[in-house]
């Protein structure tokens, strides 16, 4: 059995949630765009998941659309947002640290010439927001910020930012994925134009997530003649997903569990100081702004892919950064944003904890990292 401190990345499923998909599968199978009644049996269900997510996230269900997720959802935003604001101007903002599929979908706009500027981080971790007010030009339409950094876990200044946009009028996107199901995100969600979620961050069913625009905005979907979500999405919704993941978020939304991961995190960095004294580096800002479930690291001439491979060897499983960025040579988006050097950010691994992560996993996870350290200093 692995010890896995990957759950940034993804959960399982969680029982209750997989339950619910199976009853829904068998029971609400019909087309909820379909007149008859087994597709309005299945409407039926569908609104009261859009009615339930969107009280637990304090907004109007009517800015509510289902998706297939996180990478989904910010293109959409993102795209929908840039479109409709086009007759004002062709410039948008990003993050230099943002999920890869915003970076996506500001290449994609680039195609059609829109000047994107992407901000970067400052050393610890935060979006500089010097930098983003003096990049803000007449042509601005959309700022995008991402809500809690996915490797590092810092929580970006999101209420400095809406300051900074209060006299324009500038759209503000937030991925949130990272966050909601992990802290109470309400106070977030008033402030921005749109925001995304992820189901399988949160242990729900994969391939479902839900994206939030502001009903109030007069925006038009991507692509038109689209019947499903609003014309936002095409296709026929997953309604088993959709409640599997409305299921989840509601026992997350219950009960966040932050004195839990806390606790793991100080306990972690305790045992690192003991067995790895001067011997890493820890990337992030004071802990009182840090989600505490996810850790960004280095270990000291160790570099992190090959740290990755050896603790998998021994049945421990940690990443290099996300996912969607596994495999690439280059350093994760996050270490080139803060301008850290070519050598820490090849060392950079995150770990991250869950639900089911203990003590007794986390004090194999440090012995392991001081082991692997201290066979690769024998042999250098």
């Amino acid at each position: 059995m692995m010890n896995y401190f990957d759950y940034a990345a993804t959960t399982p499923v969680d029982p209750e949630s997989l339950r619910v998909y199976q009853t829904v599968s068998e029971e609400f199978w019909g087309n909820p765009s379909s007149l008859h009644d087994i597709g309005g049996k299945a409407q039926q269900l569908l609104s009261n998941c859009r009615e339930k997510l969107a009280d637990m996230l304090g907004v109007p269900s009517k800015g509510i659309y289902f998706t297939s997720g996180g990478t989904e959802g910010n293109q959409l935003a993102l795209v929908t947002l840039a479109l409709s604001r086009c007759e004002k101007g062709k410039h948008i903002i990003i993050g230099g640290a943002e999920h890869s599929s915003l970076h996506s979908a500001a290449g994609f706009l680039e195609q059609w010439g829109f000047t994107v500027t992407k901000i970067p981080f400052t050393s610890k971790g935060f979006v500089n927001l010097e930098l983003l007010e003096e990049s803000i030009t007449d042509q601005t339409t959309v700022v995008c910020i991402g809500h809690v950094n996915g490797e590092i876990g810092t929580i970006q200044p999101l209420h400095a930012i809406k300051n900074i946009l209060r006299t324009t009028d500038i759209l503000l996107h937030s991925d949130m994925v990272q966050s909601f199901g992990k802290m109470d995100i309400t106070e977030w969600t008033s402030i921005v134009d749109s925001f995304t979620l992820s189901s399988h961050k949160i242990y729900g069913p994969k391939g479902v997530g839900a994206l939030y625009i502001n009903p109030a905005l007069d925006v038009s979907p991507m692509m038109p003649g689209q019947t499903h979500e609003g014309g936002f999405r095409g296709g026929t919704v997953n309604l088993p997903g959709i409640a599997g993941f409305v299921t989840a978020a509601n026992m997350c939304h219950d009960s966040f569990s932050t004195p839990h991961y806390v606790e793991l995190r100080n306990h972690f960095l305790s045992r690192l100081e003991e067995l790895l004294p001067d011997s890493y580096t820890l990337y992030g800002g004071p802990e009182h702004v840090q989600l505490p479930h996810v850790i960004g690291l280095g270990i000291h001439s160790l570099e992190g892919q090959w740290l990755m491979l050896e603790c998998n060897r021994r049945g421990i499983g940690i990443s290099t950064g996300s996912a969607c960025g596994a495999g690439s040579q280059n350093m994760s988006k996050t270490m080139a944003s803060m301008g850290v050097s070519q050598r820490a950010g090849k060392e950079f691994f995150r770990i991250s904890f869950g639900r089911e992560t203990g003590k007794e996993q986390i004090e194999t996870l440090v012995h392991t990292l001081a082991d692997i350290h201290a066979s690769y200093v024998s042999l250098t």
